[in-house]
């Protein structure tokens, strides 16, 4: 069977898919899917609903305060350490919310540093966090969901579909286990990126709660400017996300410079078409005053060509942006080989003479499988297929 057909067959199964995701993204939403029966993560409330919660339980508000000093400065592992909160309290908090949530299947480290983990979640299913060390600090990459139903075909992250949203302290909790033990070198996490499992725009609600809690000064206190999320391209979301007036690194998935060639590529752009997100990309950058980073992986024979380069120059010369070309890591399920070296840096030197500011990625643990979703495809096999 040619590749081809392959990617069409593969599209058409993930149709339903998206279909779901554009219905849940548009304002006139419908009934959703009976969340699973977890206890909620203390991580997942923001400091303001933790008061709410302490003052609706008969408690003082100003303990809030102090329980996220020991969830976030001292990191505690047990509300037995919360030495300060009566007893009465920490008795309150552990019967309603869950102080650990995940739990260490796998920890592997690279001959560079990088480090990643694969963590079971409180239902058995499983996600990645990837830690990265850079010349600047050290980054740590999050999931926020449970595989990924949006079905690139150059992707591990959504062999198997979709199974479940992260709740906010799902996705808080993998930079506060992440900072445990940096904890140990007293070394700290400096910057985040969303970029693992998941569409982070589809679970959108969770993400904004978690960018809110770890970026204030009383909960991990990352700055909005060292943390990045990422999305395939969620056009109604692109807008909220402009409005919400936050200073957060802002990246779009891009891949292919033309519809036809994006959608074979990535099938949200059915739902999406490439000029309706550029045209919510200019609002972002206009509305914001911010540029947006496109990520390109680079494919060998589908969208590296110095044609397409100049393609691709011509399509975002007049948005204020970066380009960051990834060369796209071997993925076993998936068909696609990476581009060479050559190609690479011919690609960039094109993108360059156009004016195009641009960048490739760093390789980091190609030795461990850190590229998203692939550990979790080697370890866990029956949620991938």
């Amino acid at each position: 069977m040619s590749l081809d057909k392959q990617h069409e067959q593969m599209a058409d199964k993930i149709v339903d898919r998206i279909q779901d995701l554009v219905e849940e993204a548009a304002p006139i939403r419908r009934v959703k899917k009976e969340k699973p029966n977890l206890k909620p993560s203390i991580y997942s409330l923001r400091l303001d609903e933790l008061k709410d919660w302490l003052t609706e339980h008969g408690e003082k508000a100003f303990r809030a305060a102090q329980i996220f000093e020991w969830l976030y400065v001292k990191r505690v592992k047990t509300y037995d350490e919360m030495t300060n909160i009566p007893k009465g309290l920490r008795e309150k908090l552990e019967a309603e919310f869950a102080l650990t949530t995940l739990s260490t299947i796998v920890k592997q480290e690279s001959k560079d540093g990088t480090i990643k983990f694969l963590f079971q979640l409180q239902d058995g299913y499983s996600i990645e966090t990837v830690l990265m060390r850079h010349d600047y600090g050290n980054s740590i990459c999050v999931t926020t969901q449970v595989g990924c139903r949006i079905g690139c075909t150059f992707c591990a992250s959504t062999l198997g579909g979709l199974k479940r949203h992260l709740m906010a302290g799902e996705i808080v909790e993998q930079v506060v286990k992440v900072q445990q033990i940096l904890d140990e070198t007293n070394e700290r996490v400096s910057s985040i990126v969303i970029m693992g499992i998941g569409e982070p725009f589809d679970n959108y609600d969770a993400m904004m709660n978690f960018l809110k809690i770890v970026n204030h000064d009383k909960g991990l206190n990352i700055g909005a400017r060292h943390i990045t999320v990422s999305t395939s391209g969620i056009v109604p979301k692109i807008y909220e996300f402009a409005d919400e007036g936050m200073q957060i690194n802002f990246a779009v998935s891009l891949h292919a410079p033309n519809q036809e060639a994006r959608q074979k590529l990535m099938p949200i752009a059915r739902a999406y078409k490439l000029d309706e997100l550029l045209e919510a990309v200019r609002y972002y950058t206009k509305k914001t005053g911010r540029r947006v980073t496109f990520e390109y992986g680079l494919m060998s024979g589908q969208n590296d060509s110095v044609e397409i380069a100049e393609e691709l120059s011509a399509l975002i010369k007049n948005i204020k942006c970066h380009v960051n070309l990834i060369p796209i890591n071997y993925v076993p399920e998936r068909d696609y080989i990476r581009t060479s070296k050559n190609k690479i840096f011919e690609f960039e030197r094109t993108l360059k003479k156009n004016g195009i500011n641009v960048t490739i990625r760093r390789e980091q643990g190609a030795d461990i499988a850190a590229a998203c979703g692939q550990l979790r495809a080697m370890e866990r096999a029956e949620e991938t297929t």
